[in-house]
C-alpha cells in the first residue's frame, strides 16, 4: 500500500530587525504571517545626536585716553586788595578771551578764585581747570600762554584719562572681538572636515581683564613729571582682554544638484 504524498508546502521567510523581535513569535501554521506589533525603525534623522564644534576665542583691544585735563594758576600779592584783584582778573580775562578764540566751549571750563590775607599784604589766587578732547589743540594752548603771560602763571602737565562710556565701549569690544574669532576658528575647522558651521548653541564669556599702559613698560616708575606728552599718553592707555568659549552646531555640506 503505498502512501499517499502530501502536497507540498509553501514557506515564508522574513528577516525581523532587532527592535521588531515581537513580530518572530507571530508566525502560523502554514508559513503565514499575523500582523504583530510593528515599531517604526528609527529614521537617520532620529538616530544621529546634533554634532557640535566647541572653540574658544581671545581678543585683546586698546584705546587711548579721550579726555586730558591742565590747571592753569594766576596768583598776585599785593599792598591793597584792589590791587591783588585788579592783577589776576586781568589775566584771567586774557586766558577766557585766548581759549575763545581756540573754540573751546564754557562747559569745558571751571574757574575758581580764592582771596585772602598773607600779613600785611593781600593775596589773590585763581585756577582754571580746562577739559580738552583734541590734545593737538591742549598743546598749542599751553604754549600760546606759557610765551605770553609771566612767570607767575603755571600750567601744571596734562593729566589723561578716559570716560567711562569709553571704558564700556572697550569692554564690549573686546568681548565681541573674542566671539568673532571663535567664529572663524570654529568656520576653518569645519571646512577642513568637509561640513558647514550652523547656529551658536552656547557663548559665554570666561574671563575678562583690563589694565592702563604696558606690564613691562619701565617708564611706569619714573615721575609723571618727567614724561613727555606722549609717553603720559602711552601710559594711559587702556587694555582690554576677553576669553570666550563658544559651541556651534555642525551641518554636513549640501550636495548640488546637477542640471538636467
Amino acid at each position: 500500500m503505498s502512501l499517499q504524498q502530501a502536497p507540498p508546502s509553501r514557506v515564508f521567510v522574513e528577516l525581523v530587525p532587532w527592535a521588531d523581535r515581537g513580530r518572530e513569535n507571530c508566525l502560523i501554521s502554514g508559513g503565514e504571517t499575523l500582523p504583530g506589533p510593528r515599531r517604526p525603525l528609527p529614521s537617520a534623522q532620529s538616530q544621529s545626536t546634533v554634532r557640535e564644534v566647541h572653540v574658544s576665542g581671545t581678543a585683546e583691544v586698546s584705546a587711548v585716553p579721550d579726555r586730558a585735563q591742565i590747571a592753569i594758576r594766576v596768583s598776585s600779592t599785593k599792598e591793597a586788595a584792589a590791587e591783588a584783584k585788579k592783577s589776576v582778573c586781568r589775566r584771567l580775562d586774557y586766558i577766557s578771551q585766548s581759549l575763545q578764540q581756540q573754540g573751546l566751549q564754557e562747559e569745558n571750563v571751571t574757574v575758581t578764585k580764592d582771596f585772602r590775607r598773607v600779613e600785611n599784604a593781600y593775596h589773590m589766587e585763581a585756577e582754571v581747570c580746562i577739559t580738552f578732547t583734541e590734545f593737538g589743540k591742549m598743546q598749542n594752548i599751553c604754549n600760546f600762554l606759557v610765551e605770553k603771560l609771566d612767570s607767575s602763571v603755571v600750567i601744571s602737565p596734562p593729566q589723561f584719562y578716559h570716560t567711562p562710556g569709553s571704558v564700556e565701549n572697550l569692554r564690549r569690544k573686546a568681548c565681541l572681538v573674542a566671539v568673532e574669532n571663535a567664529w572663524r576658528k570654529a568656520q576653518e575647522v569645519c571646512n577642513l572636515v568637509g561640513q558647514t558651521i550652523g547656529k551658536p548653541l552656547l557663548i559665554k564669556e570666561e574671563a575678562a581683564k583690563e589694565w592702563e599702559g604696558q606690564t613691562d613698560d619701565h617708564q611706569s616708575s619714573r615721575l609723571s613729571s618727567s614724561l613727555t606728552v606722549q609717553q603720559k599718553i602711552k601710559s594711559a592707555t587702556l587694555h582690554a582682554a576677553s576669553k570666550v568659549f563658544v559651541t556651534f552646531e555642525v551641518k554636513g555640506k549640501e550636495k548640488k544638484k546637477k542640471n538636467l
